[in-house]
């Protein structure tokens, strides 16, 4: 019998055979729910290189999971990437990308542009189309300049001078677009990234605790986690301890456990 079905070539183009499907399976079953996530991230292109800027929260629907999340990924030595979304996927998306360019450095003997990376990153998300939650700026130097890109969920790509993505991004945004100027010096582009990192913070409640700066440049990478930390810090005015008994045991049950011995054997271990 002939499975002529197998072995069709698949039609071009976008299929939405299981559209009727899953439809129903939305009816009859109840999927978990997604969890809103929350990060302010941004980048600037100042006068030697590139300046990247992150918060340090990552939050589980209304629950703050990590308090020093680091969401400035290594990507190669000349390029770094900050990552807004789901933090599995950033720092797994990252990690892929990472081993792709350090192999081809290992092949050429050169340091991989920022414009391979971006590549590769709009291929991978495009493909899974939206699937993977992965929202990152990539920034770098390279033989052609300093270069600031942002690739969405969906593999759209964008370049300009100052970018912010996360949850907290137009507050950064506001503040970049109001103090960002051609050609700025260090410690002035690295001011401008804290003020737009911490006006996301003090504005969104997915963003929050401390703020991690990198600075890119020719000569080097420049890591400073943190950069600033925190200023709400949190002490507990008593000792949580009870005694025990404190709380009332309202029914209590022991099963005893039944176990059979199906086969049992001894070995001898070698000494020689």
């Amino acid at each position: 019998m002939a499975l002529s079905n197998v072995l069709q070539t698949p039609a071009a183009g976008f299929s939405f055979e299981n559209t009727s499907r899953n439809a129903a399976f939305d009816k009859a079953l109840k999927g978990p729910k997604p969890m809103k996530t929350g990060t302010t991230i941004a980048g600037l292109i100042f006068k030697d290189g590139v300046v990247l800027g992150a918060d340090t929260r990552a939050t589980s629907d209304e629950v703050v999971a990590d308090k020093a999340c680091a969401k400035i990924h290594y990507i190669a030595p000349n390029i770094f990437c900050c990552g807004a979304g789901t933090a599995a996927d950033t720092q797994m998306t990252t990690d892929l990308l990472s081993s792709n360019l350090t192999i081809f450095s290992m092949n050429s003997g050169r340091k991989p542009r920022i414009i391979m990376a971006v590549n590769i990153l709009q291929d991978m998300l495009y493909r899974y189309r939206g699937q993977i939650g992965a929202s990152l700026i990539l920034g770098g130097v390279d033989c052609t300049g300093s270069h600031l890109y942002t690739v969405g969920p969906y593999g759209s790509v964008t370049t300009d001078r100052y970018l912010a993505m996360g949850s907290g991004n137009l507050n950064a945004l506001g503040i970049l677009e109001d103090g960002f100027k051609p050609d700025l010096e260090l410690e002035d582009a690295k001011e401008l990234v804290r003020a737009a990192i911490q006006a996301g913070i003090m504005s969104d409640l997915g963003s929050g605790n401390n703020i991690d700066i990198c600075v890119i440049t020719r000569d080097g990478v420049d890591y400073i986690r943190p950069y600033q930390e925190s200023e709400f810090k949190v002490t507990r005015e008593m000792k949580y301890k009870y005694a025990p008994g404190t709380t009332a045991v309202l029914r209590e049950k022991v099963e005893p456990l039944k176990l059979e011995l199906v086969d049992e054997s001894v070995k001898l271990m070698d000494t020689a």
